[in-house]
């Protein structure tokens, strides 16, 4: 295993073991919050910043967005439960300081310990990272604590913090990216500047430039419909974005089973609870002969026994942001933008295409898969129901696509739970309700106050 994945597994597992055993949120009556490093280097402290996203996106973050977009099917324990939609506020009790400690947290530290070295380098990166993780967890719950949050009771922080409007917040994120951008561009990086110990792009910050626009294309775009404005800048920001696969944004686990992939240690571990090969999705794509089963079914195994699955290897990828993404995000706000049926499904079928080229299948299949279904007919909502629908699968395991489907409507999923609506949104979990409750949103269901942008 290389020394920045035992960096940040180590770094990470320390916090991880102590907020999940306590199970309490940072948000509590102490000023100093011993799981947060304060004095550390930049260049130990993104390698954890970066792997404590990955963990937390590819793992609880995953699980509940595929068993609710039915990608994963849930057989038993918890799992069996989540598919049902059976939650209650506890069950997020690790979710939200794996993503407010371990990541936002340590983020926030990164940041402060960047701008006050002058590493520019991480300045930009933290920033970006940031927003997308802003993003994410938007998409989540809704409104956050932000503005408060972290500081503890100085600098206009607060130990109870209040919450910011997720509209707000997507803002926060956007000027995030903006700054993040600056900095990145800046001619002096600083005394030191991210290299190997940049788990996502290796210090290269015309990628991490370019993961800004990304991110800021799926903010305007998750807010167009029926604003071409939003539309447009979606356009326009993806038109700064990635250019192939090969920039997409993801984070590459190790070879080692202490620094294994989030579903395969989930496999590993809880052997039963899930499946893909009973899900939705995967029915699908066995009745259409899609090429991707073979890719997506985590019990494949070639000759020898070895998983073939590209999702449930030992060193499989997190995706934040991928290229394919991109292209169906563009052939939808195409038709958002003008209607034009020719030139978003030039797009669309692009994105097909990278999205199979991703997981190796072979080119005569691509060729005959796209001919059979990348075609764009009927009215523009029509076109971007079919888009949506191909998004949904290429975005397997992706916390997007739940976003995608709340915002399309498609695919069109029946639920799991008889008498019951796919939930809209997660609750808050128990120990902030506890800790933080003045500030915590009243009313919360799974269903309302819907995201603002679910309309």
């Amino acid at each position: 295993m290389k020394l920045l994945h035992k960096i940040a597994f180590l770094f990470l597992i320390s916090g991880l073991l102590i907020t999940s055993s306590c199970k309490k949120s940072f948000f509590t009556d102490v000023n100093v919050n011993p799981n947060v490093l304060t004095t550390v280097s930049p260049n130990l402290l993104l390698p954890t910043v970066e792997a404590a996203l990955a963990y937390t996106q590819g793992g609880d973050i995953s699980r509940y967005s595929a068993l609710l977009m039915q990608q994963m099917y849930g057989a038993n324990s918890q799992s069996q439960q989540y598919y049902q939609y059976n939650f209650n506020p506890g069950n997020f009790d690790n979710l939200w300081p794996d993503l407010y400690t371990s990541t936002l947290e340590n983020n926030y530290t990164l940041i402060k310990i960047s701008d006050a070295g002058g590493y520019n380098g991480y300045s930009g990166i933290s920033r970006i990272i940031m927003a997308y993780a802003l993003q994410v967890s938007v998409d989540l719950w809704g409104d956050l604590p932000y503005s408060q949050a972290f500081q503890g009771n100085v600098s206009g922080g607060s130990l109870h913090p209040t919450y910011d409007k997720a509209a707000a917040l997507y803002d926060s994120a956007s000027k995030l990216i903006d700054a993040g951008i600056v900095f990145l561009s800046a001619a002096n990086q600083g005394t030191i500047t991210p290299s190997t110990d940049d788990v996502i792009y290796g210090g290269d910050a015309a990628k991490w430039i370019k993961f800004g626009h990304a991110i800021k294309a799926r903010l305007a775009l998750h807010q167009s419909k029926g604003s071409t404005t939003m539309a447009s800048t979606a356009l326009s920001e993806i038109a700064q974005s990635f250019t192939s696969n090969a920039e997409s944004a993801q984070y590459i686990f190790g070879t080692q089973e202490t620094s294994a992939n989030t579903w395969y240690q989930f496999y590993r571990d809880r052997p039963g609870d899930e499946n893909f090969k009973s899900s939705s999705l995967a029915i699908q794509l066995k009745a259409s002969g899609d090429p991707r089963y073979p890719f997506y079914n985590m019990d494949s195994t070639d000759s020898k026994g070895n998983r073939t699955s590209y999702f449930n290897v030992i060193n499989a990828p997190v995706e934040f942001i991928t290229y394919d993404e991109l292209l169906f995000m563009s052939a939808e706000a195409t038709l958002r933008v003008s209607g034009d049926l020719a030139a978003a499904q030039t797009l669309f079928q692009a994105a097909i295409t990278a999205d199979l080229t991703k997981l190796g299948v072979p080119q005569a299949t691509i060729t005959a898969y796209v001919a059979a279904n990348g075609t764009l007919t009927g009215t523009a909502d029509a076109a971007i129901a079919k888009v949506a629908a191909q998004e949904y699968i290429a975005l397997f395991l992706n916390p997007e696509t739940w976003v995608l489907w709340r915002r399309t409507g498609s695919p069109a999923l029946t639920t799991t739970s008889p008498g019951s609506e796919i939930p809209r949104r997660l609750l808050y979990p128990q120990t902030e309700i506890n800790f933080n409750g003045a500030n915590v949103p009243a009313n919360v269901t799974l269903y309302s106050p819907k995201i603002f942008w679910d309309n």
